[in-house]
């Protein structure tokens, strides 16, 4: 099969030219529509001297915009380089940098940071601010200038297509490359496990720079004709208002956005009664919290799991069939994974070991680091770095990242059990927990968490955890946060909360 996002886009427009491509706030866009503003967009960056083989960094949130400018440059045969607005100029410079971008499409408000970073970049042949009044180097300028019967050329499925950079916890980010056939397999397997298709209304509200928004929330719907509701930030209330009133059926996001829906006393059952299928990632969702969202709103989630370098998802819980909570699930079509131990042999079921993945979604290798890719990329195996165990029936359970495991006097903990646990006290809102340095036991846990009352001691949480974990898994140190620190898909971030230790 020959795989191909700008394919999936045309086929949709030929297929469906009347329906709603995307709705953004009141206005809706159809196939027809989009494929003629994506054709306008690649011919006004030919026309501005961007080629195949080239490089056009994103700076957007989720908008009209975004899509357009995403498909457009694939249809050039470009590539594209997501970047999350909220970087600061340091980390956008050094993703300009190495990724070698020719041009960049941002918001204009991200035109300050810009400026400087502009004089710096030799390759770099111009900006296109979005929302700009009206001036040469604009997003209107462009497209008027595009013209939308634009042929583009022939882009094999193996050309690059994106490249994603990851917040790696050391070092610089690494640009996963991943061409069309990775992302465009992963697209084509999501969307027919979800059984998604043509009447779907899929809210894109996790940011559209992210690879599971990307895969979930845009290249899956398109391929198969559904409607992307562009959210632009995510805010609880205005997301359940957007479910009842555009009658939205899948929901995709990550646990930090189900546990500020849950949190909302106002909202209520019937804010839910369009969705058929709610979608968890990003992260571990922990079991109290799904077992409460999905009571509360009477709709069930489905818990996937992925990664950058995946294009990005490798397992979900089947539609039909067993959930089972706490787990990732199966294996999608056409992707393989199996745990390993440190010897690259495969761990009896049940054993906790490496997860490796195989499948036409593996990225083609980190750009320019060639040491990174042979450490990761091993006979055609990627080793995610995450900790897992398989069951019998092949449902995956991820324990941890490899590198977030505690080593308590010789004890492995994983923080997720640990989490899992504080999450069953009726006043956590979130929890998150990092192992500190102990002079005895080389390790001891200490506890992150936000509360509603706060009322509440150290002393009051060890105790509540203390007849549900084994002594060396129980937090030596609680602090209490007003909120944890997160990324911009919500994602905990642990790291900082290393950091916040080390500083004190």
């Amino acid at each position: 099969m020959n795989y191909h996002l700008d394919g999936n886009l045309k086929r949709s427009a030929s297929h469906f030219p009347d329906r709603n491509a995307y709705i953004y706030g009141d206005k809706g866009v159809t196939y027809k529509e989009l494929n003629q503003l994506v054709n306008r967009f690649a011919a006004g960056l030919s026309a501005r001297g961007i080629e195949k083989g080239d490089g056009v960094a994103l700076l957007l949130g989720n908008s009209p915009e975004f899509v357009i400018a995403y498909y457009g440059i694939l249809r050039l045969g470009a590539f594209a380089v997501p970047i999350n607005p909220l970087f600061t100029q340091g980390e956008i410079n050094y993703v300009l940098d190495n990724s070698q971008a020719k041009a960049i499409i941002a918001h204009v408000s991200a035109e300050q940071k810009l400026l400087e970073i502009k004089e710096q970049l030799e390759n770099l042949k111009f900006v296109i601010y979005t929302d700009a009044e009206d001036q040469e180097g604009t997003w209107e300028h462009l497209m008027e200038a595009g013209d939308h019967t634009y042929e583009s050329p022939f882009v094999d499925q193996e050309d690059l297509a994106v490249i994603l950079y990851t917040s790696g916890t050391t070092g610089k980010p690494k640009g996963a490359m991943l061409s069309h056939r990775n992302l465009a397999s992963n697209a084509d397997s999501v969307s027919k496990w979800l059984e998604m298709h043509e009447e779907d209304r899929v809210m894109a509200v996790l940011p559209m720079f992210h690879v599971f928004s990307m895969t979930v929330c845009l290249n899956a719907p398109i391929a198969c004709g559904a409607t992307v509701l562009i959210v632009p930030r995510f805010s609880s209330l205005d997301v359940v208002s957007i479910i009842r009133e555009k009658k939205a059926t899948v929901f995709v996001g990550v646990p930090t956005m189900y546990n500020f829906i849950f949190q909302l006393s106002e909202a209520t059952m019937e804010d839910f009664l369009s969705i058929r299928l709610c979608i968890s990632g990003g992260a571990s969702i922990p079991i109290e919290l799904l077992q409460k969202f999905e009571s509360k709103y009477n709709v069930f989630i489905l818990e996937g799991y992925g990664l950058s370098e995946t294009a990005p998802v490798v397992a979900f819980n089947p539609l039909r069939g067993t959930r089972k909570p706490g787990s990732v699930g199966l294996n999608i079509p056409d992707t393989k994974s199996k745990v390993i131990d440190e010897n690259g042999k495969e761990v009896p079921r049940g054993e906790v070991g490496e997860l490796v993945v195989q499948g036409p979604n593996v990225m083609k290798g980190y750009l320019d680091m060639p040491e990174a890719t042979s450490a990761v990329l091993i006979d055609e195996w990627f080793y995610t770095g995450d900790l897992a165990r398989m069951d019998e029936e092949g449902y995956i359970y991820i324990v941890d990242r490899k590198k977030d495991m505690i080593i308590v006097g010789g004890y492995n903990v994983y923080p997720r059990e640990v989490e899992e646990v504080l999450y069953e006290h009726p006043a956590i809102v979130e929890a998150a927990v990092i192992g500190v340095p102990d002079e005895e036991y080389g390790e001891s846990i200490k506890a992150y968490v936000v509360v509603k009352d706060k009322q509440l001691t150290m002393d009051d949480m060890i105790r509540f955890c203390q007849d549900k974990l084994v002594k060396y898994k129980l937090p030596r140190y609680v602090e209490f946060l007003k909120e944890l620190p997160k990324n911009s898909t919500g994602k905990i971030l642990r790291r900082e909360l290393r950091q916040l230790t080390e500083v004190k």
